[in-house]
């Protein structure tokens, strides 16, 4: 009888785990798809000052990305460019690409609370994490499945573990905490304001809220998005870095 029991409770742990992640992959999937353009709006809040960038995106997951800034007058032009794992930034203003090195993947993209790593998505959390549903739990008036992930052990992550909560009904990522290999948590991440933008319900105002500097934050508003777009691979060059608009 006890091997029973054992058996039983194992193979339901292995259903719960493979469960997870079909949660993550559908809040994943529910703000990405196969191509998408977006007009995004960034704002980076310090304690003495704020600022305000405004972006284009085009992406062909899970490889290909680009950035373009509108604004400030200063920044308008300056392009970053993800091509499988190399990345690369167009600057006007110096009238040169920079290839950006593994080692300044975790570097503040723009003076924001957002690294490179973060914004173009390099590391996979639905395939370099183990997830497990540890709970249930309401969050801004939503019920949410409370997952914990942590990484794989041949995963090349920097995280030690997320948690993160994902609306049952939706599959909405509302909420995502970072913490670091010392089981210290490092930032939160925030979604709100939800509305039907291209099609979906999606949250369309996003926080990065770093937990050592209290009052400052990265906010990112969508603007505009639409997903399944007619791209192709050509578009991501480091050519039409100079050229798109």
């Amino acid at each position: 009888m006890k091997q029973i029991i054992f058996i039983l409770l194992t193979y339901s742990s292995i259903i719960y785990a493979q469960g997870a992640k079909e949660i993550m992959r559908a809040a994943e999937e529910l703000i990405k798809s196969k191509s998408s353009y977006a007009e995004i709006s960034m704002t980076i809040i310090k304690t003495d000052w704020t600022r305000t960038i405004g972006m284009k995106s085009w992406a062909l997951e899970p490889d290909y990305a680009l950035f373009y800034i509108t604004e400030p007058a200063r920044d308008k032009g300056t392009v970053t460019l993800k091509r499988k794992k190399e990345v690369w930034n167009w600057i006007p203003a110096a009238q040169k690409v920079i290839k950006i090195p593994p080692s300044m993947m975790l570097q503040s993209w723009m003076g924001s609370d957002f690294n490179n790593d973060d914004l173009v998505k390099e590391s996979s959390v639905v395939n370099d994490y183990e997830h497990t549903v540890i709970g249930e739990e309401n969050f801004n008036g939503y019920l949410c499945y409370k997952i914990e992930s942590i990484p794989k052990p041949e995963a090349g992550v920097v995280w030690g573990k997320l948690y993160s909560w994902i609306t049952k009904k939706e599959k909405m990522q509302l909420k995502v905490e970072f913490y670091d290999e010392d089981d210290f948590l490092i930032k939160t991440y925030l979604g709100s304001e939800i509305k039907e933008m291209g099609g979906r319900v999606i949250p369309t105002h996003w926080e990065m809220i770093p937990v050592d500097r209290p009052g400052e934050k990265t906010t990112f508003d969508y603007h505009k998005i639409k997903f399944n777009i007619d791209t192709r691979e050509e578009f991501f060059s480091e050519r039409n870095m100079k050229r798109v608009r």
